[in-house]
């Protein structure tokens, strides 16, 4: 008997909105907040550079849809689309659909096919749907021009870049959430010493919660400072 492999179809219920920091995107988040509790937009495209949480954003929306009674699916197409487009199979009686990283499977006609059908499936059945990119459905590197038409067919929404103040206060709710004291001088060291990319920040507070309790030490500047020295 062939070994069947568990897809990743689940959404991650500890990323949601409560724990998302907009910065200057607070007006698209709203609606996504708003689309998933079933009160906005059913076919929503969100695009942004890597690393302003629209993988976050979707679990939230996930989160927000289930907590309104609705069936809900989260499909990260970079991972899987080696697995081919048959994933998809019985994904239209989901009420609500999240489909990651939409570019991940751009040029391939049988994946590209797959989501055409999806999408009039869930559009028939009045269901939501949600897809994000790096890049603004346009720009998509899609063959399929059907498909690539539909995208654009409902709201589109941009993340645009965190300013710093907004990483330190993306940082500080992080760190609120475990339960570590994160001064300012702290937050500011770390923005300044560190990568600026805000997922490696929140990836190394997380480290350093960890570390920090190992230790039975608070997070100082010469504790940060060890640990990076100790730890490239």
């Amino acid at each position: 008997m062939t070994r069947q492999i568990p897809l990743p179809f689940s959404f991650n219920p500890e990323h949601g909105f409560e724990e998302f920091h907009p910065g200057g995107n607070a007006e698209a988040v709203e609606h996504l907040r708003r689309a998933a509790s079933g009160q906005g937009e059913r076919l929503i495209f969100l695009w942004g550079e890597s690393g302003l949480g629209k993988t976050h954003l979707l679990h939230a929306c996930c989160r927000e849809a289930y907590r309104a009674g609705r069936t809900v699916s989260f499909l990260p197409l970079k991972n899987l689309r080696d697995y081919g487009c048959a994933v998809l199979e019985g994904i239209e009686h989901q009420q609500w659909v999240c489909l990651d990283d939409i570019e991940s499977i751009a040029g391939d006609p049988a994946w590209e096919q797959g989501l055409f059908d999806l999408f009039n499936h869930l559009r028939d059945a009045d269901h939501g749907l949600i897809a994000t990119a790096a890049m603004p459905p346009a720009e998509l590197p899609i063959l399929l021009p059907d498909l690539k038409t539909r995208l654009s067919w409902g709201l589109t929404l941009m993340l645009r870049p965190l300013t710093d103040e907004d990483k330190l206060s993306a940082l500080s709710l992080r760190a609120k959430l475990l339960g570590l004291d994160l001064s300012p001088q702290v937050g500011r060291f770390l923005l300044g010493t560190h990568q600026r990319d805000l997922p490696g920040l929140l990836a190394l507070l997380d480290r350093l919660d960890r570390a920090t309790l190992a230790a039975k030490r608070k997070l100082t500047i010469p504790f940060l400072k060890d640990y990076l020295e100790e730890n490239p």
